[in-house]
């Protein structure tokens, strides 16, 4: 813990270890074992479980900023970041207070998870992700490289979604007073899977063990346990049953 600096109303756990030139804010909380990198900021109040690995440079628990134009993000009083046991936090990755992360997680290099965002266990954030605020990201969900997940969405459990995947929740693109009547992310049933550059416009509901196609542009909801394809996205089959989550002798 050399030239770390740390608020001495923090507490961490016994067999907790930090890098050089971390700091750590007033109250918060590091469980045993836990093992923090370099340069990491660890802001006030903020809960981290037992086993949990921080890499160099990760900020956790950052306030939310505000633009004096911003038509979504409000002044409010969030609860502390929480990170749950044995998650893994990646290089340079950003988790901003009232972010309630579960256990077993891994939030991978330069990602972000936004303010008022709640993730299951054992869910993966890959490289470069970005989740806004006001999500609710299910257990067992794998998010890959540059994928985008638009503020007000919901993931249920098991969703996969490829790489470069992006997703909108305004239709009217903040221009009219309309957009707020109508302002909501996308909603992925359990089991759904997106492929890779597909994109989702706003409150589109991708039904349970569906698959969106690669490259697909979603501007109709998605029936479950049907395939497709196409700008926009059209029907096209049904998913083969052995690829159906039910069928899978790896689930819990």
């Amino acid at each position: 813990m050399n030239n770390c600096s740390i608020d001495q109303s923090a507490t961490i756990g016994m067999k907790s270890q930090l890098g050089d030139f971390s700091v750590v804010g007033a109250k918060a909380q590091i469980g045993q074992d836990c093992q923090i990198g370099s340069h990491v900021i660890i802001h006030p109040d903020t809960v981290i479980g037992d086993r949990v690995r921080i890499d160099d440079h990760a900020v956790i628990g950052k306030e939310p900023m505000r633009a004096a134009n911003s038509a979504v993000t409000k002044e409010q009083k969030l609860p502390p970041c929480q990170i749950g046991s044995e998650s893994i936090i990646g290089t340079g990755a950003v988790i901003y207070r009232g972010a309630q992360l579960g256990q077993k997680i891994l939030v991978a290099d330069l990602a972000t998870v936004r303010e008022n965002v709640t993730i299951g266990d054992f869910t993966i954030v890959g490289r470069g992700v970005a989740i806004e605020n006001f999500c609710t990201i299910g257990r067992y969900c794998k998010l890959e490289t540059n994928v985008y997940i638009t503020a007000y969405s919901e993931l249920a459990d098991r969703v996969f979604v490829a790489p470069c995947v992006a997703t909108s929740n305004d239709n009217y693109i903040g221009r009219t007073e309309k957009r707020f009547d109508q302002f909501k992310g996308i909603i992925a049933e359990k089991g759904a899977r997106i492929g890779v550059n597909a994109t989702i416009l706003p409150g589109k509901r991708i039904g349970a063990d569906s698959l969106v196609a690669a490259g697909a542009l979603v501007t109709k909801d998605v029936k479950p346990q049907r395939i497709v394809t196409g700008i926009p996205a059209r029907d096209f089959r049904e998913v083969p049953e052995d690829e159906l989550l039910s069928n899978q002798d790896w689930l819990e």
